[in-house]
């Protein structure tokens, strides 16, 4: 569960930090280099986690750790981007609900094809109808919005892509803490691709598309706070993962994000967005579908 309130926390202070910058991809810019910066400090600081990334491209020689692994942090980056864009139009609790359902129905997939580290798990029913009901969840969660002036479709489907991006990497980031033996060094590379893929993608906006790179100067010291809560995230993510499986790490991690977003949209609301009774209901139905997902899981247990 405090992965999922540090996604939501991140996911707030990114859509923030758009709201002031006017750019999505900025604002995850931003975020990842500030959490690059403090993880290369702690990096350099300490023998063990310099030790552990040096330990993976050994890994990938004699192929212990796929290379495609490797570039897992460019997913982080896209949902990072996502959030921020999202965030800033429909508020935290409407994308997170959205993002729930991509990152249930997408841990579906990852476990079954083997995706992390711990094997190929079999597709059951009630896997099944809890992705069926986090759709449902959406539906409703969206249905007293979607006629409303500021309803988006593309901030439900970035919500949705973005969800399905950080299950993946969660898978793939099982994998590099495996090899490299040290959760950090999965998050310190993780910031390096992730950072590197916004860099491309905002180069190719400002060159190609017109857009401007701009740093806000000004707005809420804690908009800046987005790379911080990136880094608990993905550091608990790649301690978790290996041990736990990814479904079981995002069904708990759903529960803290849900729960922290509904309370970021009560107290701290991102522009004219408000709780409302269906966006309440759409979160309930959401933590129905994470129980029947976690309830064959315990029963084995």
């Amino acid at each position: 569960m405090f992965a999922g309130v540090a996604s939501a926390l991140q996911s707030r202070s990114n859509g923030e930090l758009t709201q002031h910058s006017g750019n999505g991809v900025n604002s995850a810019l931003f975020s990842f280099i500030i959490g690059l910066l403090i993880l290369s400090v702690i990096a350099v600081s300490s023998r063990g986690i310099r030790a552990a990334i040096a330990r993976i491209p050994g890994t990938v020689r004699d192929g212990t750790l796929v290379w495609w692994a490797v570039p897992a942090g460019v997913l982080g980056g896209v949902f990072i981007a996502c959030a921020s864009f999202a965030v800033a139009i429909v508020g935290v609790a409407l994308f997170a609900v959205g993002a729930v359902v991509g990152q249930t129905a997408t841990a579906l997939l990852v476990d079954r094809l083997g995706v992390g580290p711990n094997g190929r798990t079999a597709l059951t029913t009630a896997r099944v109808i809890s992705s069926v009901i986090a759709v449902f969840a959406v539906v409703v969660a969206a249905s007293g919005s979607i006629n409303a002036e500021g309803f988006s479709l593309a901030a439900i489907l970035a919500a949705l892509l973005g969800g399905t991006a950080t299950t993946v990497q969660q898978g793939l980031n099982g994998r590099i803490t495996v090899a490299s033996r040290h959760p950090l060094a999965t998050t310190w590379l993780n910031f390096v691709f992730g950072t590197l893929g916004l860099l491309i993608g905002t180069a190719i906006g400002v060159l190609l598309l017109g857009d401007e790179l701009t740093a806000p100067t000004a707005g809420p010291w804690w908009m800046w706070l987005g790379g911080v809560f990136g880094c608990v995230f993905i550091l608990t993510a790649a301690w978790a993962v290996p041990r736990y499986g990814v479904l079981a790490f995002t069904l708990t991690t759903i529960a803290g994000q849900l729960t922290a977003a509904l309370a970021l949209d009560v107290m701290v609301p991102v522009g004219d967005n408000r709780v409302k009774v269906n966006l309440v209901a759409g979160v309930l139905l959401t933590f129905m579908a994470v129980a029947v997902g976690a309830l064959r899981r315990r029963q084995r247990a």
